[in-house]
């Protein structure tokens, strides 16, 4: 238990440098208008979930999954995690479970970030 931790600490360390350099660099080819550095590295983390996930159950190398997946794909975008919870209720016949899992996490967690704006707006103003 406390290896798979440090797994995850350390693969989310990495992942997190990963995505601040590949953010600077779309932002350095891109410019800066549109959010495509976030667009970047959700598409390219949920791409590499899903090769990996896969890879790992094939080969035997499940054992690496709280480092790769829940650690640096995890670091890099939790996006991934979510597309994979999608696509594994929809591979389930769960269309609706997944059609409700992708409205309540996606318009929720908007609405949260709003609140928590309003709020924080409202307290320390």
């Amino acid at each position: 238990m406390m290896i798979n931790l440090i797994y995850v600490a350390f693969g989310g360390a990495v992942g997190a440098v990963l995505r601040y350099v590949t953010g600077l660099g779309v932002l350095r080819l891109a410019g800066g208008g549109f959010p495509l550095a976030i667009i970047t590295v959700n598409i390219l983390g949920s791409f590499l979930m899903g090769l990996l996930v896969v890879m790992a159950a094939k080969r035997g190398f499940d054992h690496l999954n709280p480092l790769i997946l829940t650690g640096v794909l995890g670091g890099f975008t939790t996006f991934s995690a979510f597309s994979l919870e999608t696509v594994t209720l929809i591979e389930k016949g769960q269309n609706m479970a997944a059609l409700a899992y992708v409205l309540i996490s996606v318009i929720g967690s908007i609405l949260a970030l709003a609140l928590g704006v309003w709020l924080a707006r409202g307290v320390w103003a």
